[in-house]
């Protein structure tokens, strides 16, 4: 059974945080590096799919057991946008929370000013997905991959850029008086004053599954998975609950992407706290799995961090003269 795991930011911070196994694992495998990527890029890359659009809005609606069709989608996920000194920063979906009935009633006021235009639909409620009815080639980050970064600097160009723009201006104007900001701008919370577009494209088809099953929380990844016949599996909360839960033979991917929504919002407290429980709950119980033989090898993927990769068999856990290095070593 060969595990794979990527854990997007893993060298992002100095966190100070301690992972022995972790640790192990990285100084005792055979490392690689590539071009960096995104998470969505290396899922794009993972399931030979590198030169088509990532397609996120799409195979989100397909996680979320909805067809898209034939239609073009793309991901509308509502953000805040705020005024940084002499710039607009983005604050993602993850920075604040959203109940069930306020993107309901977002969504239902922005589709009926839309209409013939686009339709969004609330996946959950900090994932939107756009049906557009017209082409929009662009190519934009998703919400993680900009958060804090200059709105300006981070739109597409082109023709299609100024599209998106227009639109996403006439939505900032809507979302600005609509009752469900008052209210929340009354409580003191965040206004959801903007769209963001991103992951624009129609289902991808003809996908190699590189993997048995993926287990993942991100609804991409399970998108993709499903339309590859691999397994789409939700994310147990360990690594003991994985082994469990898929074939003892084969390749498995789990995405285990918790540190880019601290790591984007500056949240070094909770980055820390999220290095110390994959820790416990993932790398510790996998490094226990292939000293016992239940597993063969282990594979970590970094793909922001130069798309670095440390492959480790049981045998080369033997290779003491690799010392483990903290962390910090590696950002």
């Amino acid at each position: 059974m060969h595990c794979e795991l990527i854990v997007p930011r893993l060298f992002a911070e100095a966190s100070g945080a301690r992972a022995p196994s972790l640790e192990l694992l990285l100084a005792r495998g055979r490392g690689s590096t590539g071009a960096p990527r995104s998470l969505e890029g290396w899922l794009q890359e993972g399931f030979g799919l590198a030169d088509e659009p990532i397609a996120a809005g799409a195979l989100t609606l397909v996680a979320a057991n909805g067809d898209p069709a034939e239609a073009c989608w793309a991901r509308a996920d509502p953000v805040h946008l705020r005024l940084a000194h002499d710039r607009v920063i983005i604050a993602p979906g993850a920075a604040f929370a959203l109940s069930e009935e306020e993107a309901g009633a977002l969504c239902e006021s922005l589709n009926r000013h839309f209409a013939g235009i686009l339709a969004l639909r609330a996946v959950d409620p900090l994932r939107w997905c756009a049906r557009l009815e017209a082409e929009l080639p662009i190519e934009a980050a998703s919400p993680l991959e900009v958060a804090g970064r200059d709105v300006d600097l981070s739109l597409p160009g082109g023709e299609a850029g100024r599209r998106w723009h227009a639109l996403l201006n006439e939505a900032q104007m809507l979302l600005h008086a609509h009752p469900v900001n008052e209210a929340r701008e009354a409580r003191g919370e965040p206004a959801v004053n903007s769209l963001w577009l991103w992951g624009v494209g129609r289902a991808p088809r003809d996908l190699a599954a590189a993997w048995r099953s993926v287990s993942a929380a991100d609804p991409v990844a399970l998108g993709y998975a499903r339309l590859a016949g691999a397994r789409a599996l939700p994310l147990p909360e360990s690594a003991s609950g994985w082994l469990e839960a898929v074939a003892h033979d084969g390749r498995h991917l789990a995405v285990l992407d918790l540190l880019r929504a601290p790591s984007a919002l500056g949240h070094a407290a909770e980055y820390r706290e999220c290095i110390e429980a994959l820790e416990a709950r993932w790398f510790a119980p996998l490094l226990a799995a292939l000293r016992s033989g239940r597993i063969g090898m282990v594979t970590l993927h970094v793909p922001d961090a130069g798309g670095a990769a440390f492959e480790a068999a049981r045998g080369d856990l033997r290779r003491f003269w690799r010392r483990p290095r903290a962390l910090e070593r590696y950002t």
